[in-house]
């Protein structure tokens, strides 16, 4: 006897920042799915990646809470996940759901299930920490055993080409048809959860030639620029070392990046309709419950900065959208909600769209019901590379403790940030009030940097280049296998 309990189909993406979408207003991208998702469902639009970094990101996602509680706001490859939080495939296995995922997890030790039954991983590389993945087996079975990075390019710079070998074996096409035979070859009598975990457009930018083609002949949008982000000699410690550490792209190639990365983007949107085609065909879409979202964005040379870590717009704030069952009636199709949520959230939402209890511990918040905050934290990295922020409504202050260094915008007259107001006399009482939130909260270390209930930050290091002698992680011929690395020491960040 089959289960009529709703599938959940949770599809998330890599680094893609939340206006890269055409139902976002996005004049270039072509995301014609995504578009169509979003008149079915609700596109929240102010949702942020609370600490804009991969594994953290990811923790926050899997277990509903935000990074204090789960432990992790910096980028530690080597932490597992914490034992007293429930995760989200975990909750859906203990009731009942056959739970599956494929592409990037990003926990340690690398196989490491977290509650899931199935998991077929594409970890973008990192073989010589557990051993080779589930894609590059794939890879080596098709004749291609170590060649997943001859095309030259990194994981985490911005030079591009198109995809050197045959256009099935691209990591976005393996996860999709992967995604779809776990589908096709479910327990008939289980509701499903299936996560889809792509690892693009994250860098390396090597889309297929067929995609990339498509935008040749497009205009590409200039990246936004500020005096506050020009004037290098009083940028915060952490900005101007972020700033340096990327190579700054003349007009062409960064219009060409640009290109790159959307054709990425649109790889990914066409091949969720092999999905939805799937889960169709297999007679199921109806009572499937569908949600999309990132782990963080990318600010792709807005105001000189590349990748993600910042808590400005193109870094921290991340597409997130819900579309219910067939006639379900708790999502409103069509539907924009600016409720300021955050990644620990998603958990809670989809577990009450499937009708399940939320664990005890985290500290997420359903979109399902109207509870909304007044404001948001947000906090990245720690000692001299911290960053944190607050937002409400309409501000967001972000502080950089080495230097003590504060930056305030006016996201509702300045969406771009292109205006810093932290020394307008009019906006004092502003600044007062969300340095007063943030303080409420900080921990850990972060406490060293507050005198008599003021922030006073802590000294910022004499500025120095940081050399970039391994291309950001450049990875090289994965045959014979590479030695084994360290797991705790992170690739590919100044």
């Amino acid at each position: 006897m089959s289960d009529s309990r709703p599938n959940v189909l949770f599809i998330c993406v890599d680094q893609w920042p939340a206006d890269l979408l055409g139902c976002a207003g996005h004049p270039v991208i072509e995301t014609p799915t995504l578009d169509r998702l979003a008149e079915l469902g609700t596109r929240y639009t102010r949702c942020y990646a609370e600490t804009p970094i991969c594994i953290p990101s990811r923790r926050s996602i899997m277990t509903g809470a935000s990074s204090r509680l789960h432990g992790d706001r910096e980028f530690q490859p080597s932490l597992p996940m914490p034992k007293d939080l429930p995760t989200l495939p975990q909750c859906f296995k203990d009731n009942g759901y056959q739970t599956a995922m494929t592409g990037k997890l990003h926990v340690y030790p690398t196989r490491d299930r977290i509650g899931f039954e199935e998991a077929w991983l594409a970890e973008e590389g990192r073989g010589q920490i557990d051993g080779p993945d589930d894609y590059e087996i794939y890879l080596a079975d098709s004749g291609c055993v170590g060649q997943q990075f001859l095309h030259g390019m990194s994981n985490n710079e911005y030079e591009w080409r198109p995809w050197h070998l045959p256009e099935h074996t691209h990591v976005t096409s393996w996860t999709t048809t992967t995604a779809a035979r776990m589908i096709k070859r479910r327990d008939p009598t289980r509701p499903g959860f299936w996560y889809v975990s792509y690892t693009a457009p994250h860098p390396p930018l090597v889309p297929l030639a067929s995609y990339l083609e498509r935008y040749r002949d497009r205009d590409m949008p200039v990246p936004t620029g500020s005096e506050w982000s020009r004037d290098t000699e009083n940028l915060p410690y952490v900005l101007r070392a972020v700033q340096e550490y990327w190579r700054d792209l003349a007009p062409v190639q960064h219009a060409n990046m640009l290109r790159a990365f959307y054709a990425l983007c649109t790889h990914i949107d066409h091949q969720i309709r092999v999905l939805i085609g799937t889960l169709r065909e297999e007679g199921l879409l109806d009572n499937t419950i569908i949600c999309f979202t990132g782990d963080h964005g990318d600010m792709l040379g807005d105001h000189g900065f590349y990748a993600k870590r910042l808590m400005y717009e193109g870094s921290a704030r991340v597409p997130f959208m819900l579309i219910d069952k067939r006639d379900g009636g708790r999502v409103t199709p069509g539907a924009t909600d600016d409720r300021l949520m955050g990644l620990q959230d998603i958990m809670p939402s989809l577990l009450e769209l499937a009708g399940l209890p939320m664990p005890e511990g985290g500290d997420g918040r359903s979109a399902v019901n109207g509870e909304r905050r007044h404001t948001f934290y947000g906090e990245a990295s720690a000692g001299v590379r911290a960053t944190r922020m607050i937002r409400d409504e309409r501000y967001k202050l972000i502080w950089y403790p080495a230097g003590n260094h504060f930056q305030l915008f006016d996201l509702q007259e300045d969406p771009l940030e292109e205006v810093d107001r932290i020394d307008d006399p009019d906006h004092v009482d502003i600044v007062e009030r969300l340095k007063g939130s943030l303080l409420e909260h900080l921990y850990g270390e972060d406490l060293e940097w507050i005198r008599d209930g003021q922030l006073v930050g802590t000294e910022a290091p004499a500025h120095q280049p940081h050399h970039n002698r391994g291309l950001s992680g450049q990875r090289g011929l994965h045959y014979p296998e590479p030695p084994r690395t360290d797991p705790s020491k992170p690739v590919g960040s100044w």
